[in-house]
C-alpha cells in the first residue's frame, strides 16, 4: 500500500493501544533479556505512541543505546522526538545537545529541547546563542519561557542580555527571567532586580524579593 514502509502487516489502528500496553509491560518486567526484544521490535511501529513507549521501555530496562536514541531524535512525529529528548537526560545519553531540535518546527519539541539544553552545562558554548534567539524571537511564549529558564540554568555570560530583555515580556516570562538572573552578577543585574520589585505582576515582585533585591529606601 502506498505510504506504508515497514508495517504493512501491522494490526488495525484499534490495536495500537494493545501494542503500546505490550511494550509498556515489557519495559516494566524487570527482565532485559525478555523485554528488550519486544521493545526493539516496536521502535519502527506505525503509531507514534507505540514508538515512544518502546524508547521508554528500553530506558527502563537499561538497554537504550545511543544510536537508537539518535534515530528517534529524527523521528517524523514530534511526540517521539519529545520522548527521545527527555531520555537524553533520563538515560544519561546526552554528551552533546542535538542543536537542530532547538529549531524544530514543532514548538512542543523546542520547549523540551530548551529544557535539555539547560541541563547540559558542558554544552553551553554551543547552545547559548540558539537559546538567546528563542528567548527573544520565538512565537510561542512557552518556548520563550523555557529558553529563559535554560539560560538561567546555564549561567553563561552570553545569555545575560537575552534574560534582561525577557524582563519586558509576558508576566510568566518576566518572572522566569527574574529567577534566571540568579547566577549573574553586576550593576545591570542589580538594577534589573530593583526594577522588578515594582513590576505590576505580584509574582514577578515576589521573585525579585526572593532573590534578595532591595528596593528604594531599603537599609
Amino acid at each position: 500500500m502506498a505510504g506504508r514502509h515497514l508495517h504493512d502487516a501491522d494490526p488495525p489502528q484499534a490495536d495500537a493501544a494493545q501494542r503500546r500496553r505490550t511494550v509498556l509491560e515489557a519495559g516494566l518486567s524487570g527482565d532485559p533479556s525478555a523485554g528488550t526484544p519486544i521493545a526493539r521490535r516496536h521502535l519502527e511501529d506505525s503509531e507514534p505512541a507505540v514508538r515512544a513507549a518502546a524508547l521508554g521501555a528500553l530506558a527502563h530496562l537499561g538497554t537504550l543505546e545511543s544510536p537508537t536514541l539518535a534515530g528517534a531524535l529524527g523521528d517524523r512525529d514530534p511526540a517521539v522526538r519529545r520522548r527521545a529528548l527527555e531520555l537524553c537526560i533520563d538515560a544519561g545519553l546526552a554528551p552533546t545537545l542535538p542543536l537542530g531540535l532547538l529549531d524544530d518546527p514543532d514548538p512542543t519539541v523546542v520547549e523540551v529541547a530548551c529544557w535539555v539544553a539547560g541541563e547540559l552545562v558542558d554544552a553551553a558554548d554551543r547552545s547559548v546563542h540558539a537559546l538567546a534567539g528563542i528567548a527573544g524571537n520565538h512565537d510561542d511564549p512557552l518556548c520563550r519561557e523555557a529558553a529563559v529558564a535554560a539560560l538561567g540554568a546555564l549561567g553563561h555570560p552570553d545569555g545575560l542580555v537575552a534574560v534582561l530583555t525577557a524582563l519586558d515580556d509576558r508576566p510568566q516570562i518576566r518572572r522566569r527571567a527574574v529567577l534566571a538572573l540568579a547566577p549573574f552578577e553586576g550593576s545591570e543585574v542589580d538594577a534589573a532586580l530593583e526594577r522588578a520589585l515594582g513590576d505590576r505582576d505580584w509574582q514577578v515582585r515576589q521573585a525579585a524579593e526572593d532573590l534578595g533585591a532591595e528596593g528604594p529606601g531599603a537599609d
